[in-house]
């Protein structure tokens, strides 16, 4: 089988990621979501604590822009830009081309299916629900009642659109960003594994 890159984008009590890790189990690849910010710590130096305070969050203002440069313009350690988010996110960036360039593997958030495009062997998903449906699941994953659920869900899917609005000039939940887009609640997780499965079946075998 040819090497090939999974990246899931999904809304927030989607499944995304646990369908994500469901794959990589199954096909045998690596998995990485906050791992990326471990790694991408140990390679700049850079506290993982400052990764975590700027994932999938963009504090980019009207006045600034970000130079999409995905990863080649690193600023060096003696810039007084050296841990903002641009270059924190650059960090990430690297990070995920040379993952993807080196082995197969499933890449959960963190614009991967945008940094990564123009590559071979890239497979980009969406995963998405109805609110009831999100709100049900992040209901049962945190303990937290109907009102706190939906509040959760509103606040890190607005979120997760700044920051991919901010870093790729796109639209996080816009269709044609992606290969394939996927109702969670109508498919079901296992479902959802899959298709996907079949899809890299057909695509790169």
């Amino acid at each position: 089988m040819k090497k090939f890159t999974v990246t899931i984008s999904r809304g927030f009590g989607s499944g995304g990621r646990t369908i994500g890790k469901m794959l990589s189990e199954r096909l045998g690849i690596p998995f990485y979501d906050r791992e990326l910010m471990q790694l991408a710590s140990e390679e700049s130096g850079i506290n993982i604590d400052l990764f975590g305070e700027a994932d999938e969050k963009s504090k980019g203002s009207l006045f600034k822009r970000y130079d999409r440069s995905f990863g080649e313009n690193i600023i060096s350690p003696d810039s007084g830009e050296f841990t903002s988010d641009d270059n924190l996110f650059n960090f990430q960036a690297k990070i995920i081309k040379d993952i993807s360039a080196r082995e197969s593997c499933v890449i959960v958030g963190r614009c991967a299916d945008h940094i990564l495009r123009g590559r071979k062997n890239i497979l980009r998903v969406f995963t998405y629900a109805s609110k009831d449906f999100c709100i049900e699941q992040v209901m049962r994953l945190y303990g937290v009642d109907k009102k706190d659920a939906l509040r959760q869900i509103e606040r890190i899917d607005r979120a997760r659109s700044t920051y991919y609005r901010y870093y790729t000039g796109n639209e996080w939940d816009n269709a044609r960003n992606y290969d394939l887009c996927l109702n969670t609640e109508e498919m079901g997780f296992e479902r959802s594994v899959e298709l996907i499965e079949h899809y890299i079946n057909l695509l790169y075998r």
